[in-house]
């Protein structure tokens, strides 16, 4: 029996698209942690995912908030009566229940993102902005928490360690209690990280996009959720435009990793070498057939390295189900799409492998020999 994908919901009979993969919809090796070692390891733009996921959490941790400040509205305490906060108890009941889901792109919202959730977005960066920010967190703080660390040396999130878009376990979900100032000081780190000229880990956007975030947040004190969206949305493009097709490409259709491939390619040359220097010396010294079957060894290894270098892919491994995440590191194929293609590519580079084996073999055990 197919094993169903997250949230119950029916395997694909098609490649996941980049907001399935990024709302944590996908099973390995086209989920999001498999993506995010795909970004950091082989497109090196590993930061243009971080910072589409800090943006995120940052829309998670504002309904967080709202949410919080929704609950206590409702249950009329009477330090809100007494604080004069009518008016914000009534912005509070306009913005209506605020899904904790994680968040996606803004102007991407289809699927189990629908437009009610688009327009509770936009009630709830209107409320924030009304709302006003009643502390300032220190900038240097914020800058303090982004230091420099390479990219191929930074470890997955821990977030990607449970795939499961389940909302009560999501780390995107704060479950402690969210003040005005940790909004703020989210807001600010992700300036201070990812948008302001030279910063550690800075992306790179068009200037006037830059800088229209960065008065927003500097000048007008805005911390709410719209105030990335229009970067938000550019990453996620840039992403789905230069990085997806090539993750799609490299754990759909393969499962090996850049480093794996190459070391194939070594074995299979060695192993012809040491086939042919075994197959003209048996039969230069006019050895019996029976001796000369033992070249099939060096010939089946190499044919077999040689498919899987040609194919990016390991046959028994994939007919195994196992795709490589990092060097010598695999993962169970869990997303049955993708364990049907690469089956059937594992199933012809085998066959090749197999074919190739049998034409050089019958080549040299037939050949007549000759004594030198």
């Amino acid at each position: 029996m197919a094993e169903e994908s997250t949230l119950g919901q029916p395997p694909r009979n098609r490649l996941p698209t980049l907001s399935e993969v990024l709302h944590r919809y996908t099973l390995s090796p086209v989920d999001l942690y498999s993506f995010y070692i795909y970004m950091r390891d082989q497109q090196r733009s590993v930061d243009y995912l971080d910072f589409w996921l800090d943006v995120s959490q940052h829309m998670s941790l504002c309904r967080h908030y709202v949410r919080e400040l929704r609950r206590s509205v409702l249950v009329a305490t009477p330090e809100l009566e007494k604080s004069g906060s009518k008016r914000s108890s009534a912005a509070l009941e306009n913005i209506g229940d605020i899904p904790l889901v994680e968040a996606g792109p803004s102007g991407f919202r289809t699927g189990n993102v629908d437009t009610t959730e688009k327009d509770a977005d936009q009630r709830l960066s209107a409320f924030l902005r009304s709302e006003g920010h009643t502390s300032q967190a220190s900038p240097q703080g914020s800058m303090d928490s982004a230091r420099k660390v390479p990219s191929n040396e930074r470890p997955p999130r821990p977030s990607f360690m449970n795939s499961s878009p389940d909302t009560k376990n999501d780390s995107n979900s704060p479950s402690h209690t969210v003040a005005r100032s940790d909004i703020r000081r989210s807001a600010e780190k992700i300036l201070y990280t990812y948008l302001l000229q030279n910063s550690e880990r800075e992306i790179i956007l068009p200037e006037d996009m830059a800088s229209s975030i960065t008065e927003m947040v500097e000048s007008d004190g805005r911390d709410d959720p719209e105030v990335f969206d229009v970067a938000k949305d550019y990453v996620f493009q840039a992403m789905e435009r230069d990085a997806f097709p090539g993750f799609l490409r490299a754990k759909a259709l393969e499962n090996l990793v850049p480093p794996s491939i190459v070391a194939r390619l070594t074995l299979a040359l060695t192993c012809f070498g040491g086939g042919f220097w075994a197959a003209f010396f048996v039969i230069l010294t006019d050895a019996p057939r029976n001796i000369r079957c033992w070249v099939i060894l060096p010939f089946a290894i190499a044919s077999y390295f040689l498919a899987s270098y040609q194919y990016k892919i390991d046959p028994v491994m994939a007919l195994a189900g196992f795709s490589e995440c990092t060097f010598m590191n695999w993962l169970l194929i869990r997303e049955p799409y993708v364990q049907l293609l690469l089956t059937k590519r594992a199933t012809a580079a085998l066959l090749i492998s197999v074919l190739l084996t049998a034409a050089l073999s019958i080549l040299f055990i037939l050949v007549p020999g000759k004594m030198i």
